[in-house]
């Protein structure tokens, strides 16, 4: 089982930033990658960003060269960087940590409300 609680959601003006913060615990030494997923009101949950164990990223096309990801393995903790921000960055964001064993398992966290708006 993996644990994860995120942080750092707020309200912010359009152009303004935030960083949210994702820690992990539990069975952690079986996480295969960590990322950030984001889900607005009457649409799918999309994949903002993601960092895999060699430090390699993906992000989603509509947050590339805006949002960075980031971790600290001594904290088990990932962090999303979100400038430029705009009101169609409004979505919860959710924390998500994929294991893999013998299988592929995705652990989710509760999520964190960003509103961008003036």
């Amino acid at each position: 089982q993996v644990q994860l609680v995120e942080s750092g959601g707020g309200a912010v003006q359009p152009g303004g930033s935030l960083r949210l913060s994702c820690a992990a615990s539990g069975s952690i030494f079986n996480i295969y990658a960590m990322g950030w997923f984001r889900q607005a009101p009457g649409k799918q949950r999309e994949l903002v960003a993601r960092i895999l164990p060699s430090g390699s990223t993906d992000y989603g096309d509509s947050v590339m060269s805006r949002f960075t990801i980031s971790r600290d393995n001594a904290k088990n903790t990932v962090y999303l960087h979100m400038n430029s921000l705009k009101p169609e960055d409004t979505a919860v964001y959710y924390c998500n940590a994929r294991v893999v064993t013998t299988i592929s398992m995705d652990y989710w966290g509760k999520g964190t409300l960003v509103t961008v708006s003036s």
